[in-house]
This record gives structure tokens, C-alpha cells and sequence, in this order.
């Protein structure tokens, strides 16, 4: 994807950036579980704001499914 660090998103650039579905895209957005807002009614997504949730999803990972797997 060939977009300046400021460039605006929306879900189906998103999803491509991913490697996901756009559905998983939407319902990753109404949840607030992924960094988005709306412009009217369609969903847009901030690059800087994605790249930074993704270091986030490295660093600390899903936190749930580790205590699961621990017996937690």
C-alpha cells in the first residue's frame, strides 16, 4: 500500500492492509476494538492510528486468551 503515514483509511483499504475481510474490519470498528470514527456514515481509519494498534496487538497480545491457556 503506497499512502503517506498521514493518510486517512477507509475499511476496505483497511482490510486490505490487514489481510482480513472487510466484514471483520466493520465489526472490529462498531466493537471499539480497532481505532476508527465515522465521517458521515462510513467508517475511516487513521494509518498512523492502525500501524500504532498493530505494535500494540505485538506487545501485550490478547491478554483473555492467555489466562484461558493458564488455567485462569
Amino acid at each position: 500500500m503506497s499512502v503517506n503515514e498521514n493518510a486517512i483509511l477507509t475499511i476496505k483499504q483497511v482490510a486490505d492492509y490487514l489481510k482480513v475481510t472487510e466484514r471483520t474490519i466493520y465489526r472490529l470498528a462498531a466493537a471499539k476494538q480497532i481505532p476508527a470514527f465515522k465521517v458521515g456514515g462510513s467508517w475511516r481509519f487513521s494509518l498512523v492510528d492502525i500501524d500504532a494498534w498493530i505494535k500494540q496487538q505485538i506487545i501485550h497480545g490478547d491478554d483473555a486468551s492467555e489466562g484461558d491457556e493458564n488455567g485462569q
